[in-house]
């Protein structure tokens, strides 16, 4: 249709190539964004794709190991294995530690190296000479009290032992009398140099079990009384019950109330040479317990207490850790004694002749004067 020449437009100002190019445009946009979408849609189809063989892979991984590792209830029930197949440790060779060289191994000099296991060099075994004759190695209580003695200050004067300390005596020399010794002059002694007399005041008979006192023995107290000597006593025990052991107490005790006691009373017990003593059977617990008895009952009477014995005795046959509040008169003939517990009295010799006694006498040094503690 043909417009009048005077026509203006005055709406919207479109021209006919305006629209055209918008109607272009969009259909541009169009055609792009379909593009877009199409192309979108591939990697999400490959996704799902991806997503579907994965899980068919784990379906078959299941399925496999389903296969591989059977039920343990059929492994169970279906199994022929014994317990020995299932041993497997013998595949295994077993492994021995290697030994430490030796300073010196055997063999190399042909001596053995023996100086840590040598009880006569390793300072904890003391010699013992059994009655027998037989030498034993017994090892050193830690726990008994050790004597303290310097043996290079013992001198031997005229057959009396003497100890000094720091240049002055400290020692006193004496002699133990039973009927043995028959008759003794006492003044004699006492001018010859002897401190102190242990008197023996009896015995039970070591067969007959009877109790007996030295013959000599009252008379041999009331002469050292007089010549002004120090005395002890002891009784010679063949108790087999404690209270047998009483009952000797009893008799030292009511033999020796009227006199004047100032060294202690010791109580010896021992084996009899070439025979059978009634001791023999008793036990070194019992032999315990009876020594205890007895110096139990002197102590409580208010007398100074020994135990005396030999070594063999003193280690093997009493249980010194229940005896250690009584003092020791060891019996060991020689020079020097080597009993490591402490003692306060010393038997060092038997055959020495003395004025005042007609035969030979058991000589004794203490290291404490009794008169005085």
């Amino acid at each position: 249709m043909r417009l009048p020449d005077d026509y203006e437009d005055h709406g919207s100002g479109l021209t006919p190539t305006v629209v055209s190019a918008i109607v272009a445009v969009t259909i541009f946009v169009v055609v792009i964004l379909t593009v877009v979408l199409i192309i979108n849609r591939k990697p999400a189809s490959h996704q799902q794709n991806n997503t579907t063989a994965q899980t068919e892979n784990v379906q078959q991984a299941g399925n496999q190991q389903t296969a591989k590792y059977p039920d343990t209830q059929d492994l169970i029930t279906g199994s022929t294995l014994t317990p020995s197949d299932l041993d497997f440790w013998d595949m295994y060779p077993e492994t021995t530690a290697t030994p430490m060289p030796s300073e010196n191994p055997s063999g190399q000099d042909g001596k053995k190296d023996t100086t840590d296991t040598d009880p006569s060099t390793d300072g904890k075994h003391t010699l013992v000479t059994n009655r027998d004759g037989k030498e034993e190695w017994v090892l050193i209580s830690p726990y008994l009290p050790k004597h303290e003695y310097d043996f290079t200050k013992l001198v031997c004067q005229s057959d009396f032992m003497k100890y000094y300390q720091d240049g002055k005596l400290t020692s006193y020399v004496g002699v133990d009398i039973s009927k043995y010794q028959d008759y003794v002059d006492f003044l004699k002694l006492k001018k010859a140099g002897i401190d102190f007399v242990m008197l023996r005041v009896g015995a039970r008979g070591y067969g007959s079990g009877q109790i007996v006192l030295d013959e000599y023995f009252a008379d041999n107290l009331k002469r050292a009384t007089d010549a002004g000597l120090q005395i002890g006593v002891y009784f010679t025990s063949q108790a087999i019950t404690e209270a047998e052991a009483v009952e000797e107490a009893n008799v030292v005790l009511n033999n020796i109330k009227d006199y004047k006691i100032t060294y202690p009373v010791a109580f010896d017990m021992g084996f009899v040479d070439n025979d059978t003593a009634r001791i023999e059977g008793v036990s070194r617990a019992d032999k315990t317990k009876i020594t205890k008895a007895f110096l139990d009952t002197i102590a409580a009477a208010g007398y100074k207490t020994l135990l005396y014995g030999n070594k063999e005795w003193l280690i093997k046959e009493v249980d010194l850790s229940k005896l250690s509040a009584y003092d020791v008169w060891l019996s060991q003939v020689g020079d020097v004694p080597d009993y490591p517990y402490r003692f306060t009295m010393w038997q060092y010799a038997d055959d020495i002749s003395v004025d005042g006694i007609a035969g030979y006498a058991n000589m004794n040094i203490s290291f404490i004067d009794y008169s005085e503690k």
